[in-house]
C-alpha cells in the first residue's frame, strides 16, 4: 500500500493527530504530512503512506491556498483566537485602509516565524520554549505572497483569499497587517483550499463514516505515486532498466536522448516510470537536454535522487 491521499482535517486535530489516525486504519507501516496546518485550521492536508513517504519533501514546497478570517483590534500571544490577548483596540480603520494594507502584503516579504511554530531552534520546536515562557528571537524568512482577494469586511472582520510559497505563515500576515494599521489582529479562522497539485475537492473527511467506511473511502481516493507527481516530465522505462535505477545505475545522454522532453534543463526534476505505470526513481537532470549533443553518450545526464521499491 503505497500512496498519498489527501485529508480534509478538521478544527481541533494536529496534523500528527490526523496522520496516526490514517495510519491505523490503513495498517501503513509508515506515514507523514507535506505540510503542517494548526489544530484550529481545517483543509487540505496531504498524507504519504510507506513508499511515498519519499516524496514528502517534493510535495511540502508547493504553492499553497487558503481562506482566512481576521479579527482586527485584537492581539494574542499566538498570534490566532487560541492564544491569550495581549492587546486591545477600539481604533476603527476604513475598508479603505484594510484593502491597501493586505495589498502591501502581495509580493516578497520579510517573515519572522511566530513564537508558537514548528520552526525548530536548537532541535526543539519554537511552540515548546513559548510554552514555557521562553520567546526566542529567529531570523525573518522571505516568503512570497502571489495574491490577496477580499472577500467580506465587516469590521473588525476581514475575510480573504491567500495564495502563497511554502513556509507563509497566515496567522503573522494578520499581526502584521494589524500593526500596518495601527489597531493590532489576530487570525480566527483558517482553511487550506489547496497544496500544490491537492485541492479540497480531493479531500476525504474522516468525520463522515464510520472505521469500516474510512478505510473503503481512503482506498478509493488514494493517489498513485506516479499520479502524486502530475506536473513533472516522466520517462518510460522497461523493467530491466528499472531495476538498474533502483540498484543505482545514473541515466547517461544515451540513455535518455530519445525519450525525454527537450524543453529540460539542469536543476529539473524528472520521473522514471514503468511500462506498468509504477514510480521508479525521481532524477535531477545535470545536462540541459539541448546541450545533449555536446557530451558523450556515456556521460551521466541525471542524478538519482530517489528510488522506489514496491509496486504501487
Amino acid at each position: 500500500m503505497n500512496g498519498v491521499v489527501i485529508i480534509d482535517k478538521p478544527a481541533g486535530k494536529t496534523s500528527h493527530d490526523i496522520v496516526s489516525e490514517v495510519k491505523k486504519i490503513l495498517g501503513a507501516k509508515k506515514a507523514g504530512h507535506t505540510g503542517t496546518l494548526d489544530p484550529m485550521a481545517t483543509g487540505v492536508l496531504p498524507v504519504c503512506l510507506n513508499e511515498a513517504t519519499k516524496l514528502a519533501q517534493f510535495l511540502s514546497g508547493e504553492s499553497k491556498e487558503y481562506a482566512a478570517t481576521m479579527l482586527l483590534g485584537v492581539k494574542t500571544d499566538t498570534l490566532d483566537r487560541e492564544g491569550k490577548i495581549t492587546a486591545q483596540s477600539d481604533k476603527v480603520v476604513s475598508d479603505e485602509e484594510i484593502k491597501a494594507a493586505l495589498a502591501k502584503m502581495v509580493g516578497k516579504i520579510s517573515q519572522v516565524p511566530p513564537a508558537f511554530s514548528a520552526v525548530k531552534y536548537g532541535g526543539e520546536p519554537l511552540y515548546k520554549y513559548a510554552r514555557k515562557g521562553v520567546f526566542l528571537k529567529t531570523a525573518a524568512r522571505e516568503v512570497e505572497i502571489f495574491n490577496i482577494a477580499i472577500q467580506t469586511i465587516s469590521f473588525p472582520r476581514v475575510t480573504f483569499m491567500i495564495a502563497c510559497s511554502k513556509g507563509t505563515y497566515i496567522r503573522q500576515l494578520c499581526s502584521d497587517v494589524g500593526d500596518l494599521l495601527g489597531c493590532g489582529a489576530c487570525l480566527i479562522g483558517l482553511r487550506r483550499l489547496r497544496s500544490g497539485f491537492f485541492s479540497e475537492d480531493m479531500a476525504v473527511s474522516l468525520d463522515n463514516y464510520g472505521y469500516a467506511e474510512k478505510k473503503i473511502e481512503l482506498l478509493k481516493k488514494m493517489l498513485s505515486l506516479t499520479k502524486s507527481l502530475p506536473l513533472l516530465a516522466a520517462m518510460e522505462v522497461a523493467e530491466d532498466l528499472a531495476n538498474k535505477l533502483r540498484a543505482g545505475f545514473q541515466p547517461s545522454v544515451e540513455m535518455m536522448k530519445a525519450h525525454v522532453p527537450p524543453f529540460l534543463e539542469a536543476g529539473d526534476m524528472l520521473k522514471f516510470i514503468s511500462y506498468s505505470g509504477n514510480l521508479v526513481a525521481l532524477a535531477e537532470m545535470i545536462i540541459p537536454v539541448n546541450k545533449f549533443s555536446e557530451f558523450d553518450g556515456k556521460c551521466q545526464a541525471g542524478r538519482i535522487i530517489r528510488v522506489f521499491n514496491i509496486s504501487n
